[in-house]
């Protein structure tokens, strides 16, 4: 009976009733394995006369290149298919390259969330968009200019039958999925307290890309990267393209930014942390 009862004393002291919770917890455990990044600073000079910089430029403009020249195809393969279903799987290929950056709104959640400066976010997006253009352009050459046409050049549009209103919401959501699930997939505390587990983060990224795909893709044709909106209508040049195009800018960066907003201040309370 005594040992019994010893056991219960021991379990008690080893899980205590009261645990610490919010931001209690989050203080309790600082200073163990962790250590939270420095934010980036605003404006970098010193990256300018780094090569660094420019490779990573470099490898944003072609990532970008490349993942319109497959999403684009991808989307007029589909568009020539009798059903949707049979180009499920090479969907979720095409789409799973949404790892990483290669999308403005990625870049401009990172910013705010001040893990990259505004000197490489600008310089980013700009790789970004051409990258877009000119794999957007890639592939018309390929298709041809009547059958390009034809299928609408892979431009995003808001669907018949639902509002500007429905497609902004789409693009809203969907980004803010996008967006979470790279902070969540990147997170340094998370790579420190699960590092025996390993993660590839571009998988649950591309896999978040894939499933919002199949949300929105009826609705929007699915945007939530406004580089690949804006190669898509750059070469396309019709009015279908240009009609809604703010709204695969307005929407992912609004998603972005609620994303950021969320992991920052509600998930990881990083500016109620004590320096």
């Amino acid at each position: 009976m005594e040992a019994k009862e010893q056991d219960v004393s021991l379990g008690a002291n080893k899980f205590p009733e009261r645990q610490p919770i919010g931001i209690a917890a989050q203080s309790h455990d600082e200073g163990k394995d962790y250590k939270e990044p420095p934010p980036a600073p605003l404006f970098e000079p010193s990256e300018l006369t780094s090569w660094s910089f420019y490779r990573a430029g470099i490898a944003e403009f072609v990532a970008t290149f490349l993942f319109l020249y497959i999403t684009i195809l991808t989307v007029m393969g589909v568009s020539r298919s009798e059903s949707k279903c049979k180009s499920v799987g090479i969907q979720g290929i095409a789409w799973s390259f949404g790892g990483g950056h290669i999308n403005p709104a990625v870049t401009f959640g990172l910013f705010l969330a001040r893990k990259l400066s505004l000197t490489r976010a600008v310089f980013y997006i700009v790789m970004q968009t051409l990258g877009a253009i000119a794999g957007a352009g890639v592939v018309k050459g390929f298709e041809g200019k009547t059958l390009y046409g034809k299928l609408n050049g892979g431009a995003n549009f808001v669907a018949p039958g639902y509002t500007k209103g429905d497609g902004l919401g789409a693009e809203i959501v969907g980004t803010f999925v996008l967006v979470y699930t790279v902070f969540s997939a990147t997170d340094a505390k998370r790579s420190a307290r699960d590092s025996h587990v390993p993660i590839l983060a571009p998988l649950p990224i591309g896999f978040a890309v894939f499933l919002v795909h199949l949300a929105t893709i009826p609705i929007t044709g699915t945007g939530i990267n406004p580089a690949r909106s804006l190669g898509a209508a750059i070469i396309f040049n019709k009015d279908l393209g240009w009609d809604d195009h703010w709204i695969f800018w307005v929407g992912p960066f609004i998603g972005a930014a609620l994303a950021a907003l969320y992991h920052t201040v509600v998930i990881r309370a990083i500016p109620f942390k004590s320096s």
